[in-house]
C-alpha cells in the first residue's frame, strides 16, 4: 500500500458514512474499492448486498452473492486439504458428533459467510423470477 493511499478500514468508515447520508453510489463504489483490496471482507459484501436489495437492483445483489460464494469456497478449498490425516480424522469425528454431516460424511451445512448467502441467494431468485 502507498503512503497516501487509503487503508481499508478507512474506505470501510467512508463508505458506511455514504450508505448512512444516502448517498449510494459512493458507498458502492468505496466498498467495490475495499474488495479490490481484499477480497475476503465479508462486511463489504454485506453492504452491497443491502444497498442493492434497498434500491430494489435484484441482479446487482445476486452478482455480489455469487462473487462473494465463489471467494469463500475457493478459500475454504484451498485450505482444508493441508492438514496431517490425524487431524482430518479428528475433524471428521466431530463435525459427524456435531451433526455437520451425514454418514457418509456429506457436509449438511455450508461454512459462514457462504450459508447466510447461499440462502439469500434463494430469496433473490424468487424475487427475479416474479
Amino acid at each position: 500500500m502507498e503512503e497516501n493511499e487509503p487503508s481499508i478500514n478507512d474506505l470501510l468508515l467512508k463508505a458506511g458514512e455514504a450508505w448512512k447520508n444516502k448517498n449510494n453510489p459512493s458507498a458502492i463504489e468505496l466498498y467495490r474499492e475495499v474488495l479490490k483490496m481484499d477480497l475476503m471482507q465479508i462486511s463489504a459484501y454485506d453492504a452491497l448486498m443491502k444497498i442493492y436489495r434497498q434500491e430494489k437492483a435484484y441482479k446487482k445483489e445476486l452478482a455480489i452473492i455469487n462473487s462473494g460464494i465463489k471467494v469463500y469456497e475457493k478459500y475454504y478449498k484451498d485450505h482444508s486439504g493441508k492438514h496431517t490425516k490425524e487431524v482430518k480424522a479428528i475433524s471428521e469425528k466431530l463435525n459427524k458428533s456435531f451433526g455437520l454431516v451425514d454418514k457418509k460424511g456429506t457436509k449438511l451445512y455450508n461454512p459462514e459467510p457462504i450459508g447466510r448467502w447461499q440462502s439469500r441467494k434463494e430469496i433473490v431468485n424468487k424475487k427475479l423470477a416474479k
